[in-house]
């Protein structure tokens, strides 16, 4: 391999149908909530700003996710990043993978437990990082999301034996 390419072991692809059911789902609420306040306005003025601005946060949320998830992740040496090549978590900063059934994760995802805090992020429907945790997953499949798990758990398992 050229220089600055690493190999690639694993990605995650958003599936299109998923991608347009979430989208849509997203988009009908927004446009919904703003239906209701202009055509069945409440009987308070706050009350129907409030329907306004419940329903703009989902519509922006709407493109939010429609640009997140025309992205999909890939597992490196480097780490967990984008394809866009924004890093999510470096491999040798994550502690553990946690995917449980009762573990606090997106639908069909994961979350990593980093050794140490990142900054904040959010890509609704793919993923987002607070703290020490990295939570991956939404609309990707979970055949995907387990088979990555797997592998980070793997790395991390022959990390741990040397």
């Amino acid at each position: 391999m050229g220089q600055g390419q690493q190999e690639i072991y694993a990605r995650i692809t958003p599936s299109t149908p998923r991608r347009v059911f979430a989208v849509g789902v997203l988009g009908g609420l927004g446009v919904l909530l703003e239906l209701l306040a202009f055509l069945r306005p409440p009987a308070s003025f706050p009350l129907q700003m409030l329907l306004v601005l419940l329903g703009v946060v989902a519509l922006v949320g709407c493109v939010r996710m429609l640009n997140a998830t025309s992205r999909g992740l890939v597992l490196s040496d480097a780490g967990l990043s984008d394809t866009e090549g924004r890093l999510v978590a470096a491999l040798d900063k994550i502690e553990k993978v946690e995917r449980g059934v009762f573990a606090f994760k997106p639908s069909n995802g994961f979350v990593l437990l980093l050794k140490s805090p990142m900054p904040r992020a959010w890509e609704p429907g793919l993923w987002w990082r607070l703290g020490r945790r990295v939570g991956v997953g939404g609309v990707i499949s979970g055949a995907e999301g387990r088979q990555m798990a797997d592998l980070i758990a793997a790395r991390l398992a022959s990390r741990e034996k040397r």
